[in-house]
């Protein structure tokens, strides 16, 4: 079975004591199985400890993503999704030990539900509250849309919308009742979904996943819309200031199985290729809004872990110390509120 990242040798940590705080990466032991497009691969803890370790950046904390890792094969459909939660937890603890360093790795848990249920997702949400053992700190709901599809896969129409549907709107609704956030990852023509949602639903907390990923897989010569109506998009949503931004999710090829594809530029070029993209964010959400993330593994596709912190270093040079404690820890902090863990 294939494993995780390739162990490569990182570069030299650029301002290697500064604190971060890593609020989106994944656990997971995908296994071969036939007709899968998913490449077989292991990323468990002590994967994401020696990742952690071999960066040589100070990475304090984590937040670990629902990713669809281990569901329960057995039970309600609507309860499987449990099962994701009760292993990182398991995880979490692990790291708690201090057996595998000192970052801890799950300190906080982002689980996985479909919201599109409305009030009847209330019992996995109560199930996964009382496994993650005071972890749980917000949800993921499945909502990312492109008429290409994703990671090797055909597009699945009836994504199309989620987030505007009625049922959907209803369980954010509760989320906000729990004192939930809500994590959200979808293309740049999916942006104005998002911004209703913000609207409809003023109380939740919402992060943007990954920049809200530009989609530049139309008709060639089309990247230079896209970026424009992007750039157009992130301006309009920042009008919302119950949204927050993590910035990454750059690195991963959503047209590739992933684990498919392993390029190792170095943070320099990664920082020249990225820098449109965390710009024009920045610019619209201030750091005090935003948060940089690994996106691990899937941003593996175009860096190691050093190189994608170290990119985010370079470009963040120029900014006073204030803002770059927000981007790198602070705003991940207050988000996922993470002074109230055990």
């Amino acid at each position: 079975m294939a494993t995780g990242p390739a162990r490569v040798e990182e570069e030299a940590a650029i301002d290697r004591d500064r604190p971060i705080v890593d609020p989106h990466h994944h656990l997971w032991d995908i296994k071969a199985a036939p007709g899968s497009l998913q490449t077989p691969q292991t990323f468990l803890l002590p994967d994401m400890a020696e990742t952690v370790a071999r960066s040589g950046h100070a990475i304090v904390q984590t937040v670990a993503v629902e990713c669809g890792a281990m569901y329960r094969a057995d039970g309600p459909e609507l309860m499987k999704p449990l099962g994701e939660v009760e292993f990182l937890r398991g995880m979490a603890a692990m790291s708690a030990s201090g057996d595998y360093g000192p970052c801890r790795i799950g300190g906080a848990i982002v689980a996985g539900a479909n919201l599109s249920l409305g009030e009847a997702v209330l019992p996995l949400l109560e199930a996964q509250a009382a496994a993650a053992g005071g972890r749980l700190r917000g949800v993921r709901a499945h909502t990312a849309w492109r008429a290409a599809g994703m990671f090797g896969f055909p597009c699945a129409p009836e994504g199309r919308g989620t987030m505007l549907s009625a049922g959907f709107v209803a369980g954010a609704r509760r989320l906000e009742r729990l004192g939930l956030s809500l994590d959200l990852w979808c293309f740049h023509g999916q942006i104005g979904e998002v911004a209703a949602l913000a609207d409809a639903v003023p109380g939740l907390s919402i992060i943007l996943d990954h920049v809200g990923t530009p989609d530049l897989s139309g008709p060639a010569g089309g990247e230079a819309e896209a970026m424009a109506q992007w750039r157009a998009a992130i301006r309009d949503l920042a009008r919302r200031p119950n949204v927050c931004v993590k910035i990454g999710g750059m690195g991963m090829d959503c047209t590739a199985p992933i684990g498919s594809r392993a390029e190792r530029a170095p943070s320099e070029i990664l920082a020249e290729r990225w820098r449109p993209l965390v710009t024009p964010v920045l610019d619209a959400f201030t750091p005090a809004r935003a948060l940089f993330e690994s996106n691990f593994p899937p941003d593996a596709a175009s860096g190691s872990y050093g190189a994608i912190w170290n990119s985010f270093k370079r470009i963040a040079s120029a900014l006073s110390e204030d803002e770059k404690t927000a981007l790198f820890s602070g705003t991940a902090r207050r988000v996922y509120r993470l002074d109230r863990l055990d």
